[in-house]
Formats: C-alpha cells, structure tokens, sequence
C-alpha cells in the first residue's frame, strides 16, 4: 500500500475521532449520557480497520468508551449540579447498587461473545428510543421513585447492562426517572452522576476482564484500549458543557424527541452489522 495512502487513512481517522469526541462530549451534556453510544460504534469501525481480532474488537471498544466516560461524566455532573438541577438524593441511594451491578457486568464481559454485545446494545437502545419518541403523559409507573427493593435492584440494573454497553448510564436511569414522573431536565442531569457511578468501577473491571489476553490491539490495558482514551476524551471533557447549555435551553418534549431518535440510530448501526 502506498505510504501517502496510509499516512492520509491515519489522519483521516484521528480527525473523525476527534469529531466524534466533540459529538460525544456534547451529547453527555445535553441527554446526561457520557457519549457511549457514539463511541461504542465509532471505536467498534476503527479496530476493524486496524484488523483487531473479532473476538475481542466490541469489548476493546466497550472498555475504551467507559474510560472516555470517566471525565466526560464528571465534567457534566458538576455542570448540571451547579445549576442544582441533580437528585442528591437519589444518587446517594445508588452508592452500592449502581457499582455492584457494574461488577457483575465485569465478570460477564470476560465470558459474553462480541456478538452478545451488540445484541445488549441495540436491543435496548430501541426499547429506550421507542419509548422517548412516543413517550405520553399517561406513561407513568408511579408518582415518583419506589425505595427498597425496587429502587437498589433498579440501579442495579442499570449499573449492568449500562457497562455491557459501555454507555455511562443516561440511557437508562432517564427512562426509569421519567417513568416515575421526575421532568426530563432533572433526569438528564442526573444521569450524568449515574456515568460516574459507572465508568470509574466499569473500568477497572474492563482492565481486569481483559488482562493478558493474547489479541489485544497495542497500547492496551486490559480491555481499555489508551490510545483511544487519551485521543478523544480532551474533546469530549471540552465539550460537555456545552451540551449543558442546550439542555436546560430545550422544551421538554423536543429532548425526549431527540434523544428517542439518536437511540434509534445507534440501534439500527449495530443490528446493521450483524445482520447485514
């Protein structure tokens, strides 16, 4: 291969990850996500270029959008928490059963197939987008959030197929703090302390799932994938704040549309690879 052609792949490929850095970044602040979505697929197309073994190309993706979500969370959970938009609370309740869940997750991803994976990703992913795009009033389960046991399981939950899906939690907790009646704008910005419950525990449990396997891509930890990290999280740290602003600038009802789509889309991308 020509070496211009490489040198031209290998910039094109730095500048889309920057680009989608910056997306990531600004979807962490407006939907309380740390970006996972974009990222997972993102990452997922550039180890394939880079010919990384399918056995573990969606785990090194997964593992490396958890560790890009560590400072992007963080950033957008001070934001929102200044704005005093964040349920404390809540949050504090989540302390022990969003990170045990996280373990969990942990321990399955050593043992799940790439393909497995995506399933988890895109099965919920269309579940969550579905219900935003055609969310009415009258979905409710209840008039605010349960306590024990429903709420430590719940977070639970979440904690676990969020780290499968290498997602900071957003996706989720909306729908769950949605569902019990809490306004959108609350629920994004306390999604984004829900990332941080997530992506810290997520991945040292990726780096420990990983450890030593013989076809990991170079500059790896485990499953966590450092040259991934240290490329796109000062963009998507950058961008979160912005990503703020919008959110407390937008009706309600124009989030949930956009975040209902943007979950669709991502959906459709990895049924698209493994079905097409």
């Amino acid at each position: 291969m020509d070496l211009s052609s490489i040198n031209g792949e290998v910039i094109g490929l730095v500048l889309a990850l920057l680009a989608s850095g910056a997306v990531a970044g600004l979807l962490a602040g407006l939907f309380g996500i740390g970006g996972g979505a974009v990222l997972v697929p993102v990452l997922y197309q550039f180890l394939t270029w880079l010919g990384v073994d399918e056995s573990v190309r969606m785990h090194v993706s997964v593992a490396t959008s958890l560790g890009i979500i560590v400072p992007t969370s963080l950033r957008s959970f001070l934001a929102h928490k200044m704005r005093g938009a964040v349920d404390l609370a809540l949050l504090k309740s989540w302390l022990i059963p969003v990170p045990a869940g996280v373990v969990a997750a942990s321990l399955v991803a050593a043992y799940v197939s790439g393909d497995g994976l995506k399933a988890i990703f895109a099965g919920i992913a269309v579940v969550v987008g579905l219900r935003m795009l055609f969310n009415r009033e009258s979905w409710r389960l209840g008039t605010d959030i349960p306590g024990n046991p429903i709420r430590p399981i719940c977070g639970a939950l979440i904690g676990f197929f969020s780290t499968l899906m290498g997602i900071g939690g957003g996706v989720m907790n909306n729908t769950f703090m949605t569902l019990y009646g809490r306004p959108i704008h609350q629920a994004v910005a306390t999604s984004s302390g829900t990332g941080v419950l997530i992506s810290i525990p997520g991945v040292v449990g990726m780096v420990w799932a990983g450890w030593g396997h013989a076809d990991l891509p170079a500059f790896s930890l485990g499953y966590v994938n450092l040259l991934g990290v240290a490329l796109i999280i000062p963009v998507t740290t950058f961008a979160a704040p912005f990503g703020v602003k919008i959110a407390h600038a937008l009706p309600r009802r124009q989030l949930e549309v956009f975040f209902g789509l943007f979950l669709l889309t991502v959906a459709a991308r990895f049924a698209w690879s493994l079905w097409g």
